[in-house]
């Protein structure tokens, strides 16, 4: 018997797992005490680890389609048939004929995160969508504009805030979001311990809300028209204080003029919360001696997702707790964290910026170096030069998890080639001609270079893999694929490439990569990136650390965070302000009559997306797939509870359990995103059992924020009506 520590790979909160083991058999998972930042939290996703381990239906070997039909094959024949088919696409229809979908799993997986873009950069697409579409650019974008760097994003000080007020998140259930954050229950109930204020803005009565002091029921998709209200309340009344910021701010006298139309009377018709209750929120916000402004997916999802994304990150600066203890502030990661890097020459910085291509039915733009996936089966679909021809889904269900699934879905099947890195026969790799599987968890190595780059305190944790394993790394794989691309034929050198990734990284940092030993693969990488980042590490550090390191409280970081050429925040930027004569138009529609209902998400605690639902320790319960509706709108629309109701949209409808509750306000419909699992030529046999449906079938990919070109997931219009069942005959 032995125990292993790691850090859990799943979500966003990074806690740490103490992995009992008995030989190579995992006997149990539970959280680890002594972890540096968890402290032994842990939730269901964390405690299922071994089922993700022994899960039956996982794939083992690469699957090749042959006549129709799967068939398990080595890896070097499915490489072989990678090449065979991929390069004279490529050669015929140019790199713009294939397109990438990066899933919410490979940001988890430090093999995929440190080589993949290897692969994508020796192809040379610029069709590369991933999961940040569905659910987070608008903050990338804002965060761009207002600091100077996209992943500059600002996160709540909770172990020291006094005031904190919440839009759109529900992080006892998310366990955090662009917030890494292990226990949050804990730590919101400390700060009502200590006198503090949690408010939660949500059209749904979520875990969050009932352990808030303060819940309003927000009409969906109006967060933009409060925020608003609450930044007009403050600089009309003489409220704002920017404290210490004063002299690192552009575009402070901007913001009167353009919060002038969106009075809390203005916007209390439309946000459904009274104009007195959003004057006294503004008030106690400005007056909180540090408070932080939080909002999360439901107001990125959403039609004017960047505004509200802006607008948040606006109110911690002008109350004075943008960069301040107990406010909003910028994590300082260990490795990988642009903003932590000095500033190469006295030449000001570049400026960031957005739309540098755009996506060629639509004319979306691209943020971040990715186009919105809303327009992703437009592109496969649409004929022409550019037409994408191949796809590959790496780490990822867009087929389930994007607007308009169903579309996508179909335009898939016309693809000349498609290749999925995934673990699982699923909705969408069903389609693939290639199927290549990776390690489970347990067998690879592990260090959250993204998430720690969010994080509520500094730190920072290695996890080497616990069990042996034949199969190839992730990373190894991307190498390989990298080499088809670059022409080097299914057999590449990939310790070649290795090495030339590890010379590019230790150039970056200024580095010799022999620092880094006899290392090899993404540990060699990750070497580099501490030896260069801010904190004096090595891996070797944290290899002598199986809790991890606690690199202490977040600190302020202003300016020399920034990275706008000013140097300064730019409070007031044109490519996000020129979208409020549109939010000010809302105003002049009003709100919509009760006849109309509008669709929501909502968040499971034993939910991840799409991708765990084939585990029977997390089907269970509480965690079910049903429509969730007011008991007005059940009784005006002849809904009862467990009964099927036709959930209709533009995009398509669905047929879905209803459940009557007052968690949800009036003229909204909830239904958990990540459900639909609906057979087909899939191997999931225990989400097959819980199937549910597919809400994404309902979202509108026509219906986006404006500058992102995110799908709106929140505030969908849909119809509900009851499924009439024919009433039993009697005979003699």
């Amino acid at each position: 018997m032995s125990t292993a520590y790691v850090t859990c790979p799943l979500c966003e909160a990074t806690c740490g797992l103490a992995v009992t083991l008995d030989g190579a058999t995992v006997t149990e998972v539970r959280g680890d005490p002594d972890d540096a930042f968890s402290h032994g939290f842990i939730c269901p996703k964390g405690a299922s680890l071994k089922a993700l381990h022994e899960d039956p239906d996982r794939l083992r070997r690469p699957m090749v389609k042959r006549d129709g039909a799967w068939c398990e094959a080595s890896w070097d024949e499915a490489f072989a048939e990678i090449h065979r088919r991929l390069v004279p696409l490529v050669s015929e229809h140019g790199p713009e004929s294939v397109a990438f979908y990066l899933g919410n799993p490979s940001s988890h997986n430090l093999g995929v995160t440190l080589y993949g873009r290897a692969f994508y950069k020796a192809v040379g697409t610029h069709n590369i969508y991933t999961a940040g579409s569905v659910d987070q650019l608008p903050k990338h974008y804002s965060s761009g504009y207002l600091f100077g760097d996209p992943l500059s994003i600002p996160v709540p000080d909770l172990d020291r805030t006094e005031h904190l007020l919440l839009l759109g998140a529900n992080p006892l259930v998310s366990n955090g979001s662009l917030m890494t954050v292990p226990d949050a229950k804990g730590r919101l109930k400390a700060i009502r311990s200590r006198g503090g204020k949690v408010v939660v803005i949500d059209p749904k009565r979520t875990r969050t809300a009932e352990a808030a002091d303060e819940h309003h029921a927000i009409r969906p998709g109006t967060d933009a028209l409060l925020l608003f209200a609450l930044l007009r309340t403050i600089l009309h009344e003489g409220l704002a204080h920017l404290g210490r910021l004063s002299e690192h701010v552009n575009g402070f006298d901007e913001l009167a003029a353009l919060a002038a139309p969106f009075t809390p009377q203005a916007v209390a018709p439309l946000t459904g919360i009274s104009a007195t209750d959003t004057t006294r929120m503004a008030r106690e916000l400005a007056g909180a001696e540090r408070a932080a402004v939080y909002g999360r997916i439901g107001t990125t999802t959403q039609e004017f997702g960047t505004l509200t994304s802006w607008l948040v990150d606006v109110l911690n600066v002008v109350t004075g707790n943008l960069d301040r203890e107990g406010g909003a502030m910028f994590p300082l990661a260990a490795a990988g964290q642009t903003n932590s890097q000095a500033r190469q020459g006295s030449s000001p910085p570049k400026a960031w910026r957005h739309g540098r291509w755009h996506s060629r039915v639509r004319g979306l733009p691209e943020v971040m170096g990715e186009l919105p996936v809303a327009t992703l089966a437009d592109e496969i679909l649409t004929p022409g030069a550019g037409q994408v021809r191949a796809l590959f889904v790496v780490g990822g269900n867009p087929c389930l998890s994007t607007p308009n699934a169903q579309r996508l879905g179909e335009a898939v099947q016309t693809l000349d080639l498609m290749v999925s890195l995934d673990v699982y026969l699923n909705e969408t790799s069903q389609h693939a001609d290639v199927i290549l599987p990776g390690p489970t968890p347990l067998e690879r190595d592990h260090y959250d270079v993204t998430f720690t780059q969010l994080s509520v305190r500094n730190m920072a944790n290695w996890s080497p893999a616990v069990l042996a394993t034949d199969q190839p790394q992730e990373w190894q794989t991307m190498l390989r694929l990298a080499g088809i691309a670059a022409g080097q034929g299914p057999d590449a050198d990939v310790d070649a490439l290795d090495d030339l990734m590890a010379a590019q990284t230790a150039a970056h940092y200024q580095l010799d990569p022999s620092v880094a030993g006899a290392r090899r693969g993404p540990a060699r990488l990750l070497d580099i990136m501490l030896r260069g980042g801010p904190h004096d590490l090595t891996l070797a550090d944290l290899e002598a650390a199986p809790h991890g390191v606690d690199l202490g409280p977040l600190a302020p970081r202003v300016p020399e965070v920034l990275r706008t050429p000013s140097g300064r925040i730019e409070l007031a930027p044109e490519p996000v302000t020129r979208d409020v004569p549109r939010l000010a138009a809302a105003l002049e529609r009003g709100p919509s009559g009760s006849e109309h209902l509008v669709l929501i998400g909502r968040r499971q605690l034993s939910s991840n997306n799409s991708w765990m639902h084939n585990l029977a320790p997390l089907v269970r319960g509480s965690n079910t797939c049903t429509a969730q509706v007011h008991p007005d709108d059940a009784e005006r629309l002849g809904l009862r509870h467990g009964d099927d109701a036709v959930v209709r949209s533009r995009a398509g409808s669905v047929t879905v359990p209803v459940e009557v509750t007052g968690a949800v306000r009036p003229g909204v419909v909830s239904i958990p995103h990540g459900w639909g699992h609906s057979g087909g030529d899939t191997r999931l046999r225990v989400a097959s059992a819980h199937a549910g449906v597919n809400t994404n079938v309902l979202a509108d990919d026509l219906f986006v924020d404006a500058l992102s070109g995110t799908a709106a997931l929140n505030g969908i219009p849909v119809t509900v009506e009851p499924v009439r069942r024919e009433e039993p005959s009697w005979t003699g």
